[in-house]
């Protein structure tokens, strides 16, 4: 693929990351800017049955779900032109291991307020894994759910922790991470 190609620009390949890609994008970016997406929203609504839970026990992942007059803020990340298709082929090993997401391209508003096309990953609503909990319900799963790679706990714990590094305010996250520290303390 290479790069973008917008009539006679040619546009760097942005990634958008929301979840796990603000800790963990799996390339060294170029560049990154705090950037919102409009009419989505980060939500637990995807399913997690193979990294951070399993299909007997399934965890909860974030993913953009469509929302009129949402919006969603987190990170673009420039990637290195000679790295494009490295990282775009590890990116689909990495986050269409089951087809529940699908890659899109968006505009996002970045910092500065100005456009800036990227690559992101949006729930299929018709797709198995996706689901609507209360945020109790997705609680009690975060605090007990295990896969490949690793606690749903430290998802978590991770997300959300990046996300109060950013200055990016999530109210239900914040709730989430003090229902599910409640959940899994020891005494």
């Amino acid at each position: 693929m290479g790069v973008f190609k917008e009539g006679t620009r040619t546009m760097a390949l942005w990634v958008f990351g929301y979840g796990s890609l603000l800790w963990n994008p799996g390339f060294t970016p170029v560049r990154q800017v705090k950037a919102r997406l409009p009419d989505y929203h980060r939500s637990f609504c995807m399913l997690s049955i193979h990294h951070r839970g399993t299909e007997d026990d399934p965890g909860l992942v974030l993913a953009l779900d469509a929302q009129a007059g949402g919006q969603c803020t987190g990170v673009a990340f420039q990637v290195a032109e000679n790295e494009t298709d490295t990282v775009l082929a590890q990116l689909r090993e990495r986050e269409l291991i089951s087809s529940a997401y699908y890659e899109e391209t968006v505009t996002l508003i970045d910092d500065q307020g100005a456009p800036l096309q990227a690559l992101t990953y949006v729930i299929d609503r018709d797709h198995v894994q996706y689901c609507q909990f209360d945020l109790e319900k997705q609680a009690q799963m975060i605090a007990g759910a295990v896969g490949g790679r690793g606690p749903n706990t430290e998802y978590l714990f991770n997300t959300a922790n990046h996300l109060a590094e950013l200055g990016i305010k999530d109210t239900d996250m914040d709730w989430l991470v003090a229902r599910v520290r409640a959940l899994t303390a020891t005494d």
